[in-house]
């Protein structure tokens, strides 16, 4: 298991880049982003490269981002990056960590099995055995395992959704086996497949769909056991979703879908719709609405962080 902490003001330092050559109402919006940096390089450690699981003679690594400071269980964000299943990385995600982390929040950060190394449903897999690892791990990392919640973007909140929605019964468990009931408090999805079979044939197929499940004679039978709206039920985690209703790349009907399922079976949920939204790449306000969404959602489930203060 290879460990390295590294700064996170190395990484957050993306953030001042922009300003160069920036006209000066942006520099001073510049200057105060460089200060926030700064600030979380000084309150957080990074533990990266941390080995959750072997498969296929892979090793499945994660990022944890903690508090310097504090002994108490924190809440904690496990984010999930999109690619449709067949690329990204979870390198080229840790923008999307910031709102979290100015909350006070930790954050583990995932990699799992992109379907060059193994198809459907190994991604699935690798997600929930990221999960059980942070419960198993979770008074290392004073991870408070009451408030997980569980967040990714496109094949990221797809990978989300059924790594809170799957029942063990599922039998996707089975590459990191163990004894504790894996559950997450709540669920953000941003525009997440919810109806994997629905995008390999037909108006709505997509290639990255195709190519997750290759050539198995059971796709339509895997597609299923791999789509969330397979395993909507009472008793779920609440659940967020944001979309864009124009998105060209996961139909907006998917998230329709699961709003009307969840509606149906009495699961706390929202549907943030994104007018004229394509698949991500919001505008500052749109962003800016979402996340209000999403904290408001979090927050009327008891799921707050504790917001960093500055120190004097």
């Amino acid at each position: 298991m290879l460990k390295k902490s590294v700064c996170l003001a190395s990484i957050l330092s993306v953030l001042t880049l922009s300003s160069l050559g920036a006209p000066e109402s942006a520099k001073s919006q510049s200057v105060e982003a460089a200060g926030r940096a700064a600030d979380l390089s000084n309150r957080y450690r990074i533990v990266s490269n941390i080995t959750y699981l072997t498969a296929n003679n892979w090793e499945a690594r994660l990022d944890v981002i903690v508090p310097r400071e504090g002994a108490a269980p924190n809440p904690t964000l496990i984010y999930i990056h999109g690619g449709g299943w067949v690329g990204g990385a979870r390198e080229s995600s840790w923008l999307q960590l910031l709102p979290y982390l100015e909350a006070g929040w930790s954050v583990v950060n995932v990699s799992y099995r992109l379907a060059r190394i193994s198809l459907a449903p190994a991604a699935v897999e690798d997600c929930r055995c990221a999960l059980r690892w942070v419960m198993r791990n979770a008074k290392q990392y004073n991870f408070d395992t009451t408030k997980l919640v569980v967040t990714g973007h496109s094949a990221g909140g797809h990978l989300s959704l059924t790594t809170g929605m799957l029942p063990s019964s599922a039998g996707l468990d089975r590459e990191c086996p163990g004894g504790e009931t894996l559950k997450v408090a709540a669920i953000v999805n941003w525009f997440g497949i919810t109806d994997v079979v629905d995008l390999l044939d037909g108006a709505n197929m997509k290639e990255y769909a195709v190519t997750w499940l290759g050539g198995m004679s059971n796709r339509e039978e895997v597609a299923r056991r791999v789509s969330p709206l397979s395993y909507v039920r009472a008793g779920l985690p609440p659940i967020i979703t944001i979309h864009g209703d124009a998105d060209p790349v996961v139909p907006y009907s998917h998230a329709v879908r699961l709003q009307e399922a969840l509606n149906k079976a009495g699961v706390p949920n929202q549907l943030v719709t994104i007018p004229g939204g394509q698949h991500g790449g919001f505008s500052h306000d749109q962003t800016v609405r979402a996340f209000s969404a999403i904290r408001d959602f979090l927050s009327k489930h008891n799921l707050t962080g504790p917001t960093l203060e500055k120190k004097p």
